[in-house]
């Protein structure tokens, strides 16, 4: 077995898939955690979705870089939900739901109606499980990951105190004089680039896990959010290296080979935290 994995770790598409597969964990574990204690965890399922339906549209247009499309529309959209949760109309929950729905139904249409491929219902389970893509990136798709991705990482870093302040208190961060308003478009920016990136890692359905177990298995073991966020990091890295490699040798799907890894770990993270009673720093 382990002269198997060499064997295929010198073929470029699998370092590519690595190397992807872990600035992908990494920056979407950065954001999970702010996503979870803002209580807006299924975000990443709904922006998937309008991902899904940007993706389509691109398709037909028959655009050579539907990044040019899908990135803007899933922007606005991650700024529209995160608006309209804070609106007492209109709870954070419904309306994730609300274009969540949407954006599926008339991506799955649009596809059905305009489709230009023999085999529709396997672009489909690509998009939405991932099944393949990963393997399957271009050089320029892999440098585009990489550039994106450091821009995300380097963000976080430089605003970390003003995303913590925002995160747990904004009506306090407000009253300090912060710019609340454009730390949440900031934050809306970072996670529809996370979402954009992530499909090709583990599709439209699937998203959600990456952002949200590794953050959960770290809040199960530590106590504050420093701790939490370099753990549910080392977590989601290397959930994401073993599932890929996992995928590669057992022939499964990466995207729920990933995701299947991340279970395992957050079950794993309970019992510790159980054993040891949780650490609290």
């Amino acid at each position: 077995m382990l002269e198997t994995l060499l064997t295929y770790l010198k073929f470029p598409f699998v370092q590519n898939a690595l190397v992807v597969g872990i600035l992908i964990a990494l920056c979407s574990s950065l954001l999970g955690v702010t996503l979870v204690l803002k209580r807006f965890s299924y975000i990443g399922d709904g922006l998937s979705h309008v991902a899904f339906g940007a993706m389509t549209i691109a398709a037909v247009l028959k655009m050579t870089n539907d990044m040019l499309l899908i990135l803007p529309i899933t922007i606005l959209s991650a700024i529209i939900l995160l608006r309209t949760g804070q609106n007492t109309k209109i709870k954070g929950d419904a309306a994730i739901a609300m274009i969540s729905v949407g954006a599926l139904a008339f991506g799955y249409l649009i596809m059905n109606i305009f489709s230009t491929s023999s085999n529709l219902a396997g672009d489909v389970c690509s998009t939405l499980f991932g099944s393949t893509s990963i393997l399957t990136l271009t050089d320029e798709e892999v440098w585009i990951c990489i550039g994106l991705s450091i821009v995300v990482v380097l963000v976080f870093l430089l605003f970390y105190h003003r995303i913590f302040a925002v995160t747990f208190d904004e009506s306090f961060a407000k009253a300090t004089g912060m710019r609340v308003e454009a730390y949440r478009l900031l934050l809306a920016t970072i996670i529809a680039v996370i979402i954009v990136l992530a499909m090709n890692l583990v599709g439209s359905l699937l998203i959600s896990a990456l952002v949200i177990f590794p953050a959960l298995s770290a809040m199960r073991m530590f106590g504050n959010f420093k701790a939490v966020t370099v753990c549910s990091a080392v977590l989601s890295v290397n959930c994401a290296l073993l599932g890929i490699l996992i995928s590669i040798l057992a022939g499964t799907p990466v995207g729920s080979t990933i995701v299947a890894v991340d279970v395992v770990a957050f079950v794993l993270s309970c019992i510790i935290g159980k054993i040891m009673g949780g650490i609290k720093k």
